[in-house]
């Protein structure tokens, strides 16, 4: 990828510096544990409750939010770190008044941020400070350097887990380098396609008992989503599954969720989180993660 150019001419003014911004990750290690189908139905979800919500998506090598709520995306990210675009000429309009930030598909040099590509994401974030309450973090799946750089730097981490081995088992591999090499201590966790709440509780049971044996990290259960034939119906519809079957019960256990997150307090400072989130993202990303 070509070195990043800044947009000329363009004054991005200061980060929001009385407002804070509450800014989650979510991601799960593994593929296939359901990550982005909450991301994109917990964003809508928060924005019923009137947050206004920006949903990245981070998965900047294979995108698909905009494929899930069946978005034309004629610019990406990857417009905004070459400089020909700012981040507000990329934004989409998704349900319920979300914005979405989309990423490349299929674009191997963007499976791996250089320093100056982050600082671009830095600047091209300015544009927003002022316009959101809500950044979700939408991750790729495993543990590489982006989706550690992104992980690390949020206020929040919500790790998605599903009744499979290898879940429970990348899972706990993240939060390990996560809690051992980055100093991150509080994991929140969703047990996805449940076939009952106790499942669910079993599940995090099953991972919380590990991490408090070797890690020292603080797992908190957020609640389970049970398995739903209408979340596979909405994908293929290209529409969130909490506006294709509002009433099922994936979607009502989701609504639960984001309001459980609207109360997580948000810490604040001199600087708003938007800013801290950036700037931790961009040292993380220049220290080699």
């Amino acid at each position: 990828m070509n070195l990043v150019k800044l947009p000329q001419n363009r004054d991005p003014g200061p980060m929001n510096a009385h407002r804070p911004i509450k800014v989650i990750a979510v991601t799960g290690g593994k593929g296939g544990v359901g990550k982005t189908n909450l991301s994109v139905n917990l964003s809508i979800a928060l924005a019923e409750l009137r947050r206004r919500v920006v949903l990245m998506d981070a998965d900047l090598g294979l995108a698909n939010v905009d494929v899930l709520l069946g978005l034309q995306a004629k610019h990406t990210i990857t417009d905004v770190l070459d400089g020909s675009k700012g981040l507000r000429d990329i934004l989409l309009n998704g349900p319920a008044g979300i914005k979405v930030v989309p990423a490349s598909s299929g674009v191997q040099g963007m499976t791996s941020l250089t320093p100056q590509e982050h600082a671009a994401l830095v600047y091209a974030f300015n544009e927003l400070s002022e316009l959101l309450d809500v950044l979700v973090v939408d991750t790729a799946a495993g543990i590489s350097e982006t989706v550690v750089s992104f992980v690390r730097a949020a206020q929040e981490v919500i790790i998605v887990v599903c009744d499979e081995p290898s879940s429970i088992t990348d899972a706990y591999a993240l939060i390990k380098l996560l809690n051992s090499e980055h100093g991150v201590f509080r994991f929140r966790v969703i047990a996805n396609m449940t076939r009952s709440n106790q499942e669910g509780i079993n599940l995090f049971n099953k991972l919380n008992a590990v991490c408090d044996r070797f890690l020292d990290a603080s797992l908190q259960y957020l609640g389970h989503v049970p398995f739903d034939e209408n979340v596979r119906k909405a994908v293929q519809k290209r529409q969130a599954l909490i506006q294709f079957a509002p009433r099922s019960k994936a979607a009502s256990a989701i609504r639960v969720m984001a309001q459980k997150i609207d109360q997580w307090p948000v810490q604040a400072s001199a600087r708003g989180h938007l800013e801290f989130f950036l700037e931790r993202l961009l040292a993380a990303n220049a220290s080699g993660y």
